[in-house]
């Protein structure tokens, strides 16, 4: 194996370089391979031909539907259903308003699968209703926003779709099986946080638990939660392939906003959909230049030089993991989701592999890691969101969230050392890996 040390040189140097500019990231992606192509003498054909196959896949088109769906249901008087139900199951605890938002983010998660979407359609509404029951603003903020990392686990999730294409031969429907309890692990983590922070500041709880209330909100809410349905049961029982389930989803979140629900014009419909094209452009942008930056990395034999290296670190799984979730949250705290995915996974998920950690759980483990790195100054969008919305400075909502960072640290060793709290649902849908 040749190592042109040079180009691998000012391929990463001039990254990192850009990245810590504060660049955008897909500009700082494309000229750092731009560079290192044009180093090797490459024709700049190259460059097109990789960005072009970067996108051109029909599992990547459910990314847009999904981002869509998720923007539909979220513009569409569902956030006020799914609240009401999550506080009608856990309202009654000791800081219910916690409780309750922390369990929405679960509910809502299967709808909109995005934190930052989470973030800015419940928190407008949790934030102030918590304020207005005597929770302070900065804990407020960080329930919502540390929370909101539950909705890229719960299916329908458009990062896994991501991850899986990037990964290759990665079935869709096993991670989105693979996402639920996880989400649920990382959900219970947060409430035990919640309950010891509500404890200590006497925290007030909500109203008794009403199984009749509970049974109303339920028939209230059940609209919204069979879109979780259609996606999922669809792509696992083989009904249709997760693009073909998006665009059903699509269709099914339109007549439910507009038509049952009614929290949206034919007016609003058009203004969520130029949303959607805002935010596709971008996202499509980064997977087309990480796809060419995924190449540079291959073709320069960086993947078999940083398992070298890591290994060169111990030989023991235990700390190899560890390492791993070190690198891809010190990456959360400098990118954005998708690039981290997108760059990360054919360098990380061969060394994951090799210590015995399945790529279905992997992709469990760079998800929730992305997660947590969105919560993470200095690049962190969710906390600069939440932020906002709660006209907080961001120290201080930092301050609130760092006993969450806790928690969600436990959840992510969890998923990380336990196999089955990833792989026991996809196992018991016939998926055999990790087995």
């Amino acid at each position: 194996m040749t190592i042109n040390a040079p180009a691998i040189a000012i391929l990463l140097v001039s990254f990192l370089l850009m990245v810590f500019l504060r660049f955008p990231i897909a500009y700082s992606v494309a000229i750092s391979s731009l560079l290192c192509l044009a180093y090797q003498g490459l024709p700049l054909t190259t460059m097109c031909l990789q960005m072009v196959k970067g996108i051109s896949s029909f599992s990547l088109m459910a990314v847009p539907f999904f981002i869509t769906m998720g923007v539909l249901m979220g513009s569409g008087g569902i956030s006020e259903k799914l609240l009401q139900l999550a506080d009608s199951c856990v309202g009654w605890m000791t800081g219910g308003l916690a409780m309750v938002n922390i369990l929405a983010s679960y509910f809502f998660g299967g709808i909109s699968g995005s934190a930052s979407a989470d973030t800015a359609s419940l928190g407008s509404i949790e934030i102030p209703m918590m304020v207005d029951r005597g929770y302070d603003t900065d804990f407020s903020t960080a329930v919502t926003i540390a929370s909101s990392v539950e909705g890229m686990l719960v299916p329908p999730s458009h990062n896994m779709v991501i991850y899986a294409t990037t990964a290759g031969g990665i079935s869709v429907g096993s991670l989105f099986l693979a996402g639920y309890l996880p989400g649920a692990v990382l959900a219970v983590s947060l409430m035990i946080g919640s309950y010891v922070i509500s404890k200590i500041k006497k925290y007030p709880k909500g109203d008794k638990f009403s199984l009749k209330r509970l049974g109303k909100d339920l028939v209230d809410s059940i609209w919204a939660l069979a879109a979780m349905l259609i996606v999922v049961v669809g792509v696992v029982a083989g009904v249709f392939t997760a693009t073909e389930s998006a665009a059903i989803a699509v269709i099914y979140s339109l007549i439910v906003s507009v038509y049952v629900y009614k929290g949206m014009t034919w007016k609003d419909v058009w203004y969520s959909i130029d949303s959607c094209i805002d935010t596709l452009s971008i996202v499509l942008i980064l997977i087309s230049t990480s796809s060419l930056f995924g190449y540079c990395l291959t073709m320069l034999h960086v993947p078999d030089l940083f398992a070298k290296v890591i290994e060169g670190v111990s030989s023991n799984p235990y700390v190899i993991a560890i390492l791993i979730n070190l690198i891809l949250l010190l990456l959360g705290m400098i990118m954005d989701m998708a690039p981290i995915i997108l760059i990360a996974t054919p360098i990380l998920l061969p060394i994951a592999t090799s210590i015995g950690i399945d790529p279905v759980q992997f992709g469990i483990i760079i998800v929730l890691n992305c997660g947590i790195g969105l919560l993470t100054p200095p690049v962190g969008s969710v906390l600069f969101i939440g932020s906002a919305i709660a006209h907080e400075p961001m120290e201080k909502v930092v301050k609130a969230v760092l006993p969450f960072y806790f928690f969600m640290i436990v959840a992510l060793l969890l998923v990380t050392f336990i196999p089955a709290i990833s792989l026991c649902i996809p196992w018991a849908f016939g998926y055999t890996g990790g087995l």
